[in-house]
Order: structure tokens, then C-alpha cells, then sequence
């Protein structure tokens, strides 16, 4: 019985993880006024806009208004208008 449930619970721990990772292809924009702009990314199938979290270790600064292809982390879903959903880029390609 005891065997039972320690497998039933590490098939639900495995069960709940969600895989986060998606490929994303669009252009790179700055968004906002100063001191709360960031970089985002507009999906180009999906057209949902994503702000990126890790500008920096990325690189992605300077390649605004340019087509990028990245592998990102969806941290934060979407809230609403104004509150897109957050990622932390992977890789640039």
C-alpha cells in the first residue's frame, strides 16, 4: 500500500511540471515611457507581445527592430492589457 502511494505521488510531482519552453519568432521593440520601458518581442504567429526579462545576458538590445528567432521561458502569463506575459530568453538564433 505504501508503495503504491509513493509512486502515485512521484507520478504526480513529474505530472504537474509544465514545459515552459517555446520557440518565438518576431521583432524586437522597446515598449513604454522611461523609467519603465523594456525590451518585448511581438510573436509573429501567435501576434501575443512578450516582454524580456534578461535583456542583458541575452544581447537583445541591440538588435531592436530586427526579425529575431528565440528559445525563451515563459515565467508570467499575460494579465491584461498593458501586463503582457514575461520570458527569460534561452538562446538567440
Amino acid at each position: 500500500m505504501i508503495r503504491h502511494l509513493t509512486l502515485l505521488a512521484i507520478l504526480g510531482i513529474f505530472g504537474c511540471a509544465e514545459n515552459n519552453t517555446m520557440i518565438l519568432e518576431g521583432r524586437i521593440a522597446a515598449k513604454g515611457s522611461a523609467p519603465h520601458s523594456y525590451l518585448s518581442i511581438q510573436d509573429k504567429k501567435t501576434s501575443k507581445t512578450y516582454k524580456i526579462l534578461n535583456v542583458k545576458e541575452s544581447g537583445l538590445s541591440k538588435k531592436q527592430n530586427q526579425q529575431v528567432k528565440l528559445k525563451a521561458k515563459l515565467l508570467k502569463e499575460a494579465i491584461g492589457p498593458g501586463f503582457p506575459a514575461v520570458i527569460e530568453v534561452i538562446e538567440v538564433d
